[in-house]
């Protein structure tokens, strides 16, 4: 599994709730850290400069690196995160579907209540759980940024690597990003309904 996937399967939780936006960030981010540690990217600054195409034997993965700007100038983290992140949340869902990872039941007693995903008890969704119980930096510092286990601190943990931190701390960026653009389209509409209601 990778640490997107993980991190997917950990926020599907039913005591969770993460924004379908939020989470797709995160997963690139989760992506982009991983094809840091295959040796497939480096960064340089805030850009991110290609390797050698590496040898994935996960779709999305695969998918994630053939997107990557191979010639100069190198996109930006968070550019990439932005067009990587659209509807990636759905992807993995998908994904983890087809794989077996993730069913879906309905919740409540009647046959027609409303359908939920969960997570299957199988070897992956295990490894996935004790990697979140051992707390692996990473995997936590993702999980963290969408609200995942209580309010985000600004005590991140460290990491071996500066690549990694750098792409966390964008990861960070980009979500507030989102945030303000989701709070400045809640004042907009409240504004627009209060004109409407001659307020």
């Amino acid at each position: 599994m990778t640490t997107a996937k993980d991190l997917f399967i950990i926020a599907m939780d039913p005591e969770r709730s993460v924004g379908q936006g939020d989470l797709s960030l995160a997963l690139a981010g989760a992506e982009l850290i991983d094809l840091i540690a295959a040796g497939a990217v480096a960064v340089d600054g805030d850009r991110i400069v290609p390797g050698a195409p590496p040898a994935l034997d996960d779709p999305l993965m695969s998918e994630a690196a053939a997107g990557l700007t191979r010639q100069p100038p190198h996109e930006r983290i968070e550019d990439w995160l932005w067009h990587r992140g659209r509807d990636l949340s759905a992807a993995y869902q998908a994904a983890l579907e087809e794989d077996g990872e993730l069913t879906r039941r309905r919740s409540g007693r009647l046959p027609f209540g409303p359908e939920r995903v969960e997570p299957v008890d199988t070897p992956a969704h295990r490894r996935s759980a004790e990697r979140w119980r051992a707390e692996e930096p990473v995997l936590a510092a993702l999980a963290s940024a969408v609200g995942i286990d209580g309010e985000q601190s600004g005590d991140e943990p460290g990491f071996d690597d500066e690549a990694v931190t750098t792409v966390v701390a964008v990861v960070h960026d980009a979500l507030m990003e989102l945030e303000a653009v989701r709070q400045r389209r809640s004042i907009e509409k409240a504004a627009f309904a209060n004109v409407w209601r001659g307020l």
